[in-house]
């Protein structure tokens, strides 16, 4: 028995024993399966978080890469920027030794001219002692004898007009009798029809009694109309006095003010002369003002730039010291690296020096700036002090000539302002008598037109009460019907209210009726108010008339007084010539009837080109009068279309009307149908209810049946009223658009009418202007045979008087001689003007071309910034693709190798753009020497305008020689006037002349000079422009280079870090390969942990077959086949090895029933026995 225990336990139990150790071991290799999984699991989120670490750093280095475009573009603009403050400190020093210079030759000729003006005054001074003694007395003669005739012709010329314009106020007097006939006419008229509306007005009594009180207003306005008619006369006659008054004031202002204007002329002379100098002077300070400010603003913005500079240096020096960390952090850096960073290093240093040495050089010549600034305003300040104290003493003089003036020409003025208000009076007076006549035949019509209306209401409130006596007829029909059907029907309310309705609606359109009548009272009431305010400006206009007759007659009596006095006037002037005959000289005699005849040509030539623009004026008012009739036409036009239209539309409704009432016989015709069916019906009732009362269904549907049928009638009634009420509705649509058109055709004609009389009114007065033209013309061809005649007088006398002017010729030619010397010095001059000219052309065409080469440059330029742009295109692209690399090295863990050689590829594109950026700075310098030339060029130009300028001295220099030599002349001639004075006058005369000529033409020189100076300097100003855009250009080219030596360092950091990236993505794959073992390892060691599970799963298996076994006899051979079939490799779960287990268990009570049991000894037995 214990025999068989031992083998029991050995074939049994200990099998058991180690399934039970195997399940632990599959326990523990679980565990670490799992703690496998974790670390994969962990790895693979590494994984993801170095994955867009990669993505993060990759974004990175493309915003340091645009980083580093932007600062490419900001170094090229702070070169240019340096480039062109450079050049403007260049032109600045050179605008300022040029205005310096300027300043020196100013001042030489303002000094110059000073003292030749003294010189000429002093002379003129003496001449004018001399002349004046002897011309005084012939002076006074000849301003009696001209004052005395220009009296007389000023007195028969206002006699003249006087006698026009009598003859012009006794037209209009009988023109404004025809109107007042029409006028009265037209109120008897007005009454007759007024006479008409008063019968219209018993039909209506409330408006017969307004209208009554209207046409008293009416009557009340018209007498208001005469009274202002009556006016207008008597304002018309005192405006006629008061215009003779002043014309006589007038012709006396007017001597007055010939003697004044020639006083006027000498002083205006002088200050004008003084006022130009003193625009000159001022326009100067202004000059200088503005350079300042230029000045100031250049050094602004100097400063800005500086600041700026200085800011990009202290990030240059920022950026320096990173790279210089960077570099030291770095050991694979280059000797190419370190030897640009050696040359970034000079270049640093060189800028600061340059920039410190130019910051001294300008704070240097700003001083000086401001020193000569302030000399030359003090000179300036200087000068003008001693142009103000000259100009107060010519401004006191000035004023009390302009006091004298002022009164004159403010009695001139008083005198002009009371004609023109009389004739402005006397034309608002013919207006408002046209717009009162006009505004009264418009009331008239209106009221017409009115009364018709009122007739059309007074015709529709007829038809409207003859609709209503019909409408309540129907209800009185309609309540009896209602009456007999009420007990039997109680559905027949609804008619009822249906019919309340209809009266409702009535009663509202009756409403509007009222309405509209009160509106149109109320229009009539504002037509009357107008009305009456018509013949209260007629009665005013009436006054107005009465009172301009009245002034009338006191113009004629002012008239005869005139003439008495011209009477007068004869006497005196008959007494004067005697006296003048025997006192003037033959020669004075010509010289001033020439000088009259000379100024009477001109006045009649001024009269002639007055009259050409009044022709002209009333040529343009034809066409204006053209182009309202044509305007009128085209309004007759478009009134005769809506007319048109206006038609159609009524033609279109009452084709509506007719559809209408075609629709209502036809609902008609229904309801009579429905009615006769309904009374059928109800008699078939009655039969059925005498006939089967007993029968209460049938009654009930046949209530029903004719409920039915009464529901039929009544929406056959409700579409009845509808269409009557479209039907009422087209009708008055139609109604108010007869009563439109017949409004729009009676306003068209009137409108018509005014225009053609406006038109009619028109052309009377051209007709009358154009015979007034004629008969001034036909005046002034008189006047020109007068002139002709005494004109071919004159000229006989002249010749007279050439032979006697034969002697004082000899001295004359000595002068013309000295003076042709002169011409042909300044034809000298002129020709040297000219050839500066020529020069200045030349420089305006270098000018141009260097323009066109600046255009050029500008081209390159923006060439070069097209390849730039395409080469960070370019760069771009291949970062774009180095990223979508990157991304697939990511995704793809073989593709290392791939890696590698897009890192090579892109190492190859990254120099291939710096080699493009070399070139692209190679571009740029040959840019910058080609701006170098062009600067070349404009220092050229900046020559030979010097030049220019050193030849217009001389000129000035030759041009003072001149005046020189003319007061030499001078001299001479005063010398020969005190030799000579009585037999020369004559020839002094004419030298005088010749010398004004003469100086004449040296202002016209000056002004020409001056012109060509304002040309030179708005060339040289164009010079500037021209610079200054170099400047600009040369600026935006150092700004280049400053954009692209620094992009040139960004580059740099971003290889390093590109480096440093490539560097960590090399760490990242070697923690990747880490992670890659790890995993495979800890996969090896699944599978083996899998094949150990199997084998012991195959082992189980076996065991449980061993298990069977173990029942027979031979229970070693059993166990020793169970334990050798352990090492055999199998598949089996926890699960079927607890099942196997349970199966031996079960399976062992019968192996163990022979036996017996065991002692606790042999049960504790190890299994190491």
């Amino acid at each position: 028995m214990n025999l068989e225990a031992i083998l029991y336990f050995k074939g049994g139990v200990k099998p058991l024993l180690q399934v039970t150790r195997q399940e632990e071991e599959m326990g523990q290799k679980d565990d670490e399966l799992k703690s496998a999984k974790e670390v994969a699991l962990k790895s693979e989120a590494e994984l993801k978080d170095i994955s867009q670490k990669h993505t993060q750093l990759m974004e990175e280095r493309t915003l340091l890469e645009t980083k580093l475009q932007a600062e490419t573009e900001l170094y090229a603009e702070a070169e240019e920027m340096k480039l062109r403050l450079e050049t403007k400190k260049q032109e600045l020093e050179e605008v300022l030794h040029e205005m310096e210079a300027r300043l020196e030759e100013e001042e030489d000729r303002s000094h110059a001219l000073t003292q030749e003006r003294k010189e000429t005054e002093q002379q003129l001074q003496l001449m004018e002692a001399h002349i004046a003694e002897q011309e005084d007395s012939c002076q006074k003669l000849q301003l009696e004898k001209a004052s005395v005739e220009g009296k007389v012709k000023k007195l028969e010329e206002d006699v003249l007009v006087m006698e026009d314009q009598n003859n012009k106020l006794q037209k209009e007097r009988k023109l404004l009798e025809e109107r007042m006939s029409d006028m009265n006419s037209n109120l008897t008229e007005e009454e007759e029809k007024s006479k008409n509306l008063t019968k219209l007005k018993t039909k209506h009594e409330s408006m017969i009694s307004d209208l009554e009180v209207r046409m008293k207003k009416e009557e009340r306005g018209r007498q208001d109309v005469e009274k202002a008619k009556r006016k207008v006369e008597a304002e018309l006659a005192d405006l006629q006095e008061q215009n003779a008054d002043l014309q006589n004031q007038l012709a006396e202002l007017r001597a007055q003010l010939a003697a004044k204007e020639e006083e006027l002329e000498a002083t205006q002379a002088r200050l004008e002369e003084e006022c130009n100098q003193r625009g000159a002077a001022v326009k100067r300070v202004r000059e200088l003002e503005a350079l300042l400010s230029e000045l100031q603003e250049d050094l602004e913005a100097e400063r800005g730039a500086r600041g700026k500079v200085e800011a990009a240096r202290r990030d240059l020096g920022e950026e320096l010291n990173a790279l210089r960390t960077e570099l030291e952090d770095s050991l694979d850096t280059t000797a190419a690296q370190q030897e640009l960073r050696a040359k970034r290093e000079q270049e640093v240093a060189l800028l600061k020096k340059a920039t410190e040495d130019e910051g001294r050089g300008h704070e240097a010549q700003v001083q000086d700036l401001r020193q000569k600034h302030s000399q030359a305003v003090e000179e300036l300040n200087e000068q003008l002090e001693q142009a103000k104290r000259v100009r107060a003493g010519l401004e006191k003089a000035k004023q009390a000539l302009e006091k004298e003036q002022a009164d004159l020409s403010a009695d001139l003025r008083s005198l002009g302002s009371s004609k023109q208000d009389v004739e402005h009076k006397k034309k608002k007076a013919e207006a408002q008598l046209n717009d009162l006549n006009g505004r009264f035949s418009e009331s008239e019509r209106q009221r017409t037109e009115l009364g018709e209306r009122v007739s059309k209401m007074t015709m529709e409130l007829d038809g409207v009460t003859g609709l209503l006596n019909d409408a309540e007829g129907k209800n009185i029909k309609l309540s009896k019907d209602v009456s007999s059907l009420s007990s039997q029907l109680q559905d027949a309310q609804e008619l009822l209210s249906e019919e309340t309705r209809q009266k409702l609606n009535v009663s509202g359109r009756l409403r509007q009726m009222e309405e509209d009548r009160n509106s149109l009272m109320e229009q009539l009431e504002e037509e009357m108010e107008g009305k009456r305010a018509v013949e209260r400006q007629l009665s005013s206009l009436s006054m107005q008339l009465s009172d301009y007759k009245k002034k009338l007659e006191e113009a004629s009596g002012a008239v005869e007084m005139l003439e008495e006095g011209k009477k007068r006037l004869q006497r005196d002037l008959e007494a004067a010539s005697s006296e003048y005959e025997e006192k003037a000289a033959a020669y004075d005699k010509l010289e001033k009837s020439r000088s009259r005849m000379q100024q009477e040509l001109e006045d009649v030539l001024m009269d002639l080109d007055g009259q050409r623009q009044a022709v002209s004026n009333l040529e343009k008012r034809q066409k204006k009068f053209d182009q309202m009739l044509a305007e009128e036409r085209a309004v007759s036009c478009k009134f005769a279309e809506e007319r048109d239209r206006a038609e159609a539309e009524v033609r279109e409704k009452e084709t509506r009307l007719l559809s209408l009432a075609r629709a209502l016989e036809d609902s008609q015709d229904a309801l009579e149908e429905a009615e006769k069916t309904t009374k059928g019906l109800k008699a078939e009732m009655e039969d059925l209810i005498s006939s089967k009362d007993d029968v209460g269904k049938s009654v009930h549907d046949l209530e029903k049946a004719k409920r039915g049928l009464e529901a039929m009638a009544d929406e056959m009634r409700m579409q009845m009223d509808e269409l009557e009420d479209e039907l009422q509705v087209a009708e008055d649509a139609k109604l108010r658009l007869e009563v439109n058109i017949q409004a729009l055709r009676a306003q068209h004609e009137r409108e018509l009418h005014g225009r053609d009389e406006l038109g009619e009114e028109k052309r009377k007065q051209l007709v009358k202007q154009v015979r007034e033209l004629e008969s001034e013309l036909e005046e002034e061809r008189k006047q020109r045979g007068q002139a002709s005649g005494s004109k071919k007088k004159l000229e006989g006398e002249l010749k007279d008087m050439e032979d006697q002017l034969e002697a004082s010729s000899r001295a004359r030619d000595e002068a013309v001689k000295q003076l042709r010397k002169i011409q042909g010095q300044v034809k000298d001059l002129q020709r040297d003007l000219e050839d500066s000219c020529v020069a200045q052309k030349e420089v305006l065409s270098s000018a141009r071309e260097s323009e066109r080469r600046t255009k050029a440059m500008e081209a390159d330029i923006a060439h070069l910034h097209e390849m730039l742009a395409a080469a960070e295109r370019a760069r771009k692209q291949a970062e774009t693709e180095r990223d979508e690399l990157a991304d697939e090295l990511t995704s793809n863990s073989s593709g290392k190798s791939m890696l590698s050689d897009e890192n090579r590829r892109m190492d190859a594109k990254i120099s291939q753009m710096e080699e493009e950026l070399e070139e692209e700075q190679a571009n740029v310098e040959s840019l910058n020497d080609r701006l170098r030339k062009s600067q070349q060029l404009v220092d050229q130009l900046g020559a030979e305008l010097a030049v220019e300028r050193s030849t217009s001295q001389s000129k000035e220099t030759s041009r003072q020689q001149l005046e020189r030599q003319t007061r030499e002349l001078k001299a001479k001639l005063q010398e020969v006037e005190g030799q000579g004075r009585s037999k020369l006058k004559s020839s002094i005369t004419a030298l005088e002349f010749k010398l004004r000529e003469a100086e004449e033409q040296l202002e016209i020189e000056s002004r020409e000079r001056q012109s060509n100076a304002k040309n030179l300097r708005q060339k040289e100003k164009k010079l500037k422009d021209l610079t200054i855009q170099m400047e600009d250009e040369r600026k935006q080219a150092q700004q280049y280079k400053d954009q692209a030596e620094k992009g040139n360092v960004r580059v740099k950091q971003l290889k390093h870090q590109l480096e440093e990236a490539e560097e960590e993505a090399q760490r990242v794959a070697a923690a990747r390969r880490k992670l890659q073992r790890e995993l495979e390892e800890a996969s090896e060691a699944n599978d083996t942990m899998n094949r150990d599970m199997a084998s012991l799963r195959s082992k189980l298996r076996r065991g449980s077959g061993g298990e069977a076994v173990f029942s027979s006899p031979s229970p070693r051979s059993s166990s020793g086949g169970g334990m050798r079939s352990l090492g055999l490799g199998g598949g089996l779960s926890r699960r079927s090895i607890k099942e196997n287990s349970l199966d031996l268990q079960e399976e062992e009570p019968p192996s163990r029933s022979p036996s017996p049991p065991l002692d606790p000894r042999e049960e504790s037995y190890s299994p190491d026995e």
